[in-house]
């Protein structure tokens, strides 16, 4: 398959360094700054929504170098395995994240979110706000998945 390059549009800043503390991101403020190549009216309209989906990518771990086998997620026993594509760890191939964060506030090319699971320093490569209509109604998932999530994203 060709390759591609991605460039950051800009960085996360949240003071938390640890990409091996993955749960409790529920009251994590964090600030992105837009780069100024896109203009100081960049965000502008992002005000009106409630929540804006981050892409970004996990670049403080390295990919796996074979993705064929079903693995327990987050490498616990007590979990079942999954191919690599139900789930949404950072060691996956591209190593893109997305998360639909709260918005804080929007000041020029500043956004300031809340219950974005990425590392300070982590690029993000883009910014879509979330739209009631590109969410499912019918959202179903595996009980274990809520079991294992009760901490992500607690304060």
């Amino acid at each position: 398959m060709p390759a591609f390059e991605i460039k950051p549009i800009g960085y996360v800043e949240n003071g938390r360094t640890d990409v091996q503390h993955t749960d409790n991101w529920g009251a994590v403020v964090s600030t992105i700054v837009v780069d100024a190549v896109f203009g100081d009216a960049c965000l502008q309209g992002l005000e009106d929504f409630s929540h804006v989906e981050v892409l970004f990518v996990f670049d403080r771990l390295a990919e796996l170098d074979d993705y064929r086998e079903p693995r327990p997620y987050r490498g616990r026993a007590d979990l079942p395995a999954v191919g690599i594509f139900a789930g949404r760890g950072p060691r996956r191939p591209n190593r893109i994240g997305v998360t639909t964060c709260s918005i804080v506030a929007v000041e020029g090319r500043v956004l300031t979110v809340r219950g974005l699971d990425a590392v300070d320093g982590t690029p993000v490569v883009d910014l879509k706000p979330a739209m009631r209509e590109f969410s499912p109604e019918d959202l179903t998932q595996p009980a274990w998945v809520s079991e294992m999530m009760t901490e992500y994203f607690q304060p």
